[in-house]
């Protein structure tokens, strides 16, 4: 279960060229937007990649104008983050272990990543509505493997559920917001 003392949420590649090419990108958006409203909320820290930002562009503007400037998108030109020496210094920053996954494309960039993290030694959640592939097969697919490779495939609702576990919690009626 999500321990939101030890959970960073991992925004990955969500660029207007890959954008525009995923299945529901609209849908998609919407959910990562609320997501890190959420994470912002609640004070988790948020790390942010692009995928080789020269050739693929800037990430879409809706998820940019909520990250920056307090975080900064971390440029990297291997499918997996992990391989990015930035990434790996920043998610060794902030001393958690647990990471909530969204982004694009489930079959490559997220899945390496998420092997890679849980290889070392990251318990990985990655968000089954907070990803997106080119087609929905490929989407599925991965997720389907990388629950066969004991990552866990969570939904955004449970995330959110889990980090707060109780009503009582001084931030449950912001939080809410973003569930309804």
């Amino acid at each position: 279960m999500l321990d939101i003392e030890d959970s960073v949420l991992l925004v990955m590649d969500v660029q207007s060229k890959l954008t525009n090419l995923v299945h529901e990108p609209d849908i998609l958006c919407h959910k990562i937007e609320r997501f890190i409203k959420v994470f912002q909320i609640l004070q988790v820290p948020i790390l942010w990649t692009e995928q080789a930002p020269d050739k693929i562009g800037p990430t879409v503007f809706g998820i940019n104008e909520l990250l920056f400037p307090l975080v900064k998108p971390i440029a990297k030109r291997s499918f997996s983050a992990w391989a990015c020496e930035d990434f790996t210094r920043q998610i060794k920053e902030t001393k958690r272990r647990q990471v909530v996954v969204t982004g694009i494309e489930t079959h490559v960039c997220i899945y390496q990543t998420a092997a890679d993290l849980q290889a070392h030694g990251f318990e990985v959640f990655v968000v089954a509505d907070g990803v997106s592939s080119r087609g929905q097969f490929n989407r599925d697919m991965a997720l389907a493997r990388m629950h066969r490779e004991n990552m866990t495939v969570i939904t955004g609702e449970s995330v959110i559920c889990e980090l707060i576990r109780t009503a009582d919690h001084p931030k449950f009626k912001d939080v809410m917001a973003y569930i309804k």
